[in-house]
């Protein structure tokens, strides 16, 4: 990273260059790309634009480290834990700055962010533990053989994170593949790197071998793109939109390489007659306002039974009026900048679409007066309501602060309208019933159902979709499937 005048001093706590073998370098043509805060529109670093021969030497850097054993054979896995369990403390130890470095590169707020450190510390504290209970099985086969099931780590992994949970979804990657035994290039997204390098940082001072862990920056077509065809690379795990899952799905099916996709969603929060409303009222709007509303899983699409409509509607409202707009760093700041000019106003041009779609414009809220966020990424939330799905801002995934409210009738109309979309990621239902509650659950098709909460993604259970929202399961033990191999030794016991 280079340096900007007039960059907030944290900044300085962010390495310089890219982490490839060990080594902080610069990309080999010397070209860089601007880092920008959301929520002044002003550059705050320049980062390394890394392209195809870069991410050759990471690659390059990873298999070595790999095929070498020096993070297989040459390392047991305890001391795999030992290291883990260090940068957890090593990530406590800089929580504060983590935190800093986190808002002004993504713009969420102190508390949102404080969250989401906090959740990095645990994930390779919670992995870490995991690394000495890989085990394998003894399926009995007969009295004159023996079977033994192990699991080996599948080796080098490419992996790609999105810019609204910039280091918990690198930590949410990288953790699990290196508590396996496999090495990493990690590729975070353009518009947030700096904490990805901080990251590489801790690693290295934990005491990670040279190779095990590299980060590239840069876009993807430039540098994520070469690891999709390069064989040396043996998985990709990635985490963002449906069309770059598509492709990176029809790409890496040329070489059967092993592929784990977490996508997008157009998540139901269904609200019954019968539901604890103030508490649905302050979950729906926190599942759809929370994080700006970039969030895979965001309740976008909100189902309220007719009898309890009009209060639901109203609370929503309410909710939406007193988030407070402004700079992360803020301690007052309730709902920050979207990430970048090309995310604000593709938002904006849903909800400026929406009226003439066919949907009822319900609220607005106000963009801050201040004079240095004039130039910020801020898009107000906002409320709608939509008689079926006919309106793109009721089937599209926004990734902002959108909300659009449904009403339904009976439990066989929501079901059919919460499972009328192409994803399947996560859901709400909100009832006093538990009868009704664990039924309707398991007629909605996601992966991830929620009963009277929203958004809670705790590390040690299972995330991931049904249909388009992807392939596979990340978080908990089900993540350490998507970085091991499964072998069968038979070992003849006869004469």
């Amino acid at each position: 990273m280079s340096s900007v005048d007039g960059a907030p001093a944290v900044l300085a706590r962010v390495p310089a260059g890219m982490h490839i073998d060990g080594r902080w370098v610069a990309a080999i043509d010397g070209e860089e790309f601007e880092s920008v805060d959301p929520a002044t529109g002003r550059v705050i670093a320049r980062v390394p634009r890394a392209q195809a021969a870069d991410v050759d030497r990471a690659v390059a850097a990873a298999r070595s480290a790999f095929d070498d054993g020096r993070w297989g054979e040459a390392v047991s896995a305890r001391d795999r834990a030992r290291i883990l369990h260090r940068m957890s403390d090593l990530v406590r130890e800089r929580r504060d700055e983590l935190v800093e470095i986190e808002v002004l590169d993504c713009g969420k707020p102190l508390a949102d962010a404080r969250g989401d450190i906090d959740e990095v510390a645990f994930m390779f504290e919670y992995y870490a533990g995991w690394a000495t209970k890989i085990a394998g099985d003894i399926p009995p086969v007969g009295s004159d053989a023996l079977s033994l099931v192990v699991r080996e780590p599948v080796g080098v992994c490419g992996l790609i994170v999105p810019w609204n949970y910039p280091m918990l979804m690198a930590a949410q990657k990288v953790a699990p593949a290196l508590a396996t035994g496999c090495t990493v290039v990690l590729k975070p997204a353009e518009q947030t790197p700096l904490t990805a390098l901080c990251m590489a940082a801790i690693a290295e001072e934990a005491g990670l071998p040279a190779g095990v862990l590299n980060v590239v920056t840069g876009f993807g077509v430039e540098a994520g793109e070469p690891m999709l065809t390069d064989p040396r690379v043996d998985k990709i795990s990635f985490t963002g939109s449906l069309g770059v899952g598509r492709h990176i799905q029809r790409t890496c099916a040329d070489q059967l390489k092993r592929v784990t996709l977490e996508l997008g969603g157009k998540s139901p929060n269904i609200v019954f007659g019968d539901a604890p409303i103030a508490e649905a009222i302050v979950g729906t709007a926190a599942g759809i306002f929370g994080n700006q509303g970039e969030v895979c899983s965001a309740g976008s699409r909100v189902f309220v039974h007719a009898s309890v409509y009009d209060e639901v509607l109203e609370g929503m409202v309410a909710q939406a009026s007193a988030i407070r707009l402004g700079s992360g760093l803020d301690e007052s700041t309730t709902m920050g900048p979207l990430v970048s000019a090309r995310q604000r106003d593709r938002v904006r041009s849903f909800v400026d679409a929406a009226p003439g779609d066919g949907a009822r414009h319900v609220f607005t809220g106000a963009l801050p007066e201040s004079a240095e966020l004039a130039e910020g990424f801020f898009v107000a939330p906002s409320v709608f309501e939509v008689p079926d799905h006919s309106p793109a801002i009721a089937r599209e995934e926004i990734f902002g602060p959108v909300a659009t409210v449904f009403r339904f009738e009976d439990v066989d109309e929501v079901v059919r309208q919460a499972n009328n979309t192409e994803y399947g990621l996560a859901a709400a239902i909100w009832t006093r019933d538990i009868n009704l509650a664990l039924t309707t659950a398991r007629r909605v098709r996601a992966g991830v159902v929620w009963v009277n909460d929203s958004q809670p993604a705790p590390s040690e259970s299972l995330w991931g979709g049904y249909k388009q929202s992807g392939v596979g399961r990340e978080l908990g033990r089900y993540a350490l499937d998507a970085y091991l191999e499964t072998k069968q030794i038979y070992i003849n016991l006869g004469s």
